[in-house]
């Protein structure tokens, strides 16, 4: 089994947390497995390091003294394999073997880097590379960064490139939480969890991943997150399961559009679980949802629009904070779906300026972390679908 284990701050954030790490890839070691090594910087010292900077500075000299914090970590884990009996060797940036590399315009050179790293796969065979995370090699030999959560996209990285069967990453948290256990009780670990569900959760505050590595998690790539106290590489922690895949789709058949308004509507508690819970009782599934400052939308089946029109209407005539229901259809759903939409500036314009220049009204925009919903009239639904798929193929 081959496999790439990155080691997060905290869990190299001292010296016996350094020997714990060693102790765990000396195991994976000994049980007959092929490891790499992504060591991040001790315990803070990036952030420390950028504190420091107080000064002006270029890109390069930037690069290059936070980068102290990782070539600290891979010599500090390199000396406790050594006496452990593992051959290991650290890779920096500027070492023939070193193997991510960036273009003139700051980005992964993939054609280069793959072939770096696929060569640096045939070097496994009783030998552990520690490699520094976060860290790049320009063209011209320049130090460069992968940016925020560089480590973790170092190592799922290397570990697709690499043809790694598993990624572990290393880190002070029990995987993935049902909760965060500082705030709610009874949290407990998630045994696995897809990309696309981690990646929402990712861009609304869970600190687990960053969602710049799962992009490179393809499908038979395995990756998870265990405790650095866990002290087994190959158990235990949050499998995160599947790939990102990009989608354009339509959906099949029309919706209508039910919106509530109520002049208090934002200010009273508990009125969107009335008026859920009104269409649920009547067994009415809901396709999307949106509010505004004085209204919310229902998008449900077409052909139960007139029911669910009278279920919304009678939590109108009950609460005297509401107004008035309508309803407005059909309605077509496309929904564009991709790993990489949160990292494409621009991306909402990508999509509603063509179908604006195409005299498209738009009807409804909702957004998540991985996805785009643009709701349009029905008669304009082929139009638009190509226009999307145009921009985004």
């Amino acid at each position: 089994m081959r496999v790439v284990a990155k080691f997060g701050g905290t869990s190299l954030g001292s010296g016996d947390r350094i020997e714990r790490a060693a102790d765990s890839i000396a195991s994976t070691v000994d049980a007959g497995h092929e490891i790499a090594v992504v060591a991040s910087a001790m315990g803070s010292t990036t952030d420390d390091l950028l504190e420091d900077i107080t000064f002006e500075t270029n890109d390069a000299d930037r690069a290059e003294i936070v980068s102290m914090g990782e070539r600290t970590s891979v010599r500090m884990l390199k000396a406790a394999l050594s006496v452990r009996g593992v051959d290991a060797i650290f890779l920096e940036p500027g070492d023939e073997h070193w193997p991510v590399v960036t273009n003139e315009l700051g980005e992964v050179d993939v054609e280069e880097t793959k072939r770096r790293a696929t060569a640096l796969a045939g070097r496994l065979d009783g030998v552990v590379p520690v490699v520094t995370g976060f860290l790049a090699e320009a063209h011209d030999g320049t130090v460069t960064t992968l940016g925020r959560g560089g480590s973790d996209t170092s190592a799922v990285m290397l570990g697709n490139y690499m043809d790694a069967d598993e990624v572990v990453i290393v880190t002070d948290v029990e995987g993935v939480m049902t909760g965060d256990p500082r705030v709610v009780e009874g949290a407990r670990n998630v045994g696995e969890i897809t990309v696309d569900e981690l990646r929402n959760l990712s861009f609304r505050g869970a600190e687990v991943v960053a969602p710049s590595a799962l992009s490179y998690k393809n499908g038979h790539l395995d990756v998870r997150v265990v405790h650095y106290q866990h002290g087994d590489l190959l158990s235990g922690g949050t499998r995160i399961e599947g790939q990102f895949e990009s989608l354009i789709d339509m959906r099949e058949t029309p919706l209508a559009c039910l919106t509530v308004a109520g002049r208090a509507l934002r200010n009273r508690h508990g009125i969107l679980a009335d008026l859920a819970n009104g269409l649920q009782a009547d067994e009415i599934n809901v396709d999307a949802v949106a509010s505004g400052m004085d209204s919310v939308t229902f998008y449900v089946d077409e052909a139960v629009a007139e029911r669910a029109e009278a279920v919304l209407h009678e939590t109108v005539v009950s609460d005297e904070t509401l107004s008035s229901v309508t309803v407005d259809d059909p309605i077509a759903a496309i929904r564009v779906t991709g790993g990489e939409l949160p990292n494409r500036p621009g991306v909402i314009q990508t999509i509603i300026a063509p179908l604006a220049e195409a005299g498209i009204n738009i009807v409804d925009l909702i957004t998540s972390a991985t996805s785009v919903a643009v709701f349009v009239h029905w008669d304009d639904r082929e139009e638009a679908l190509d226009i999307v798929q145009g921009r985004f193929d």
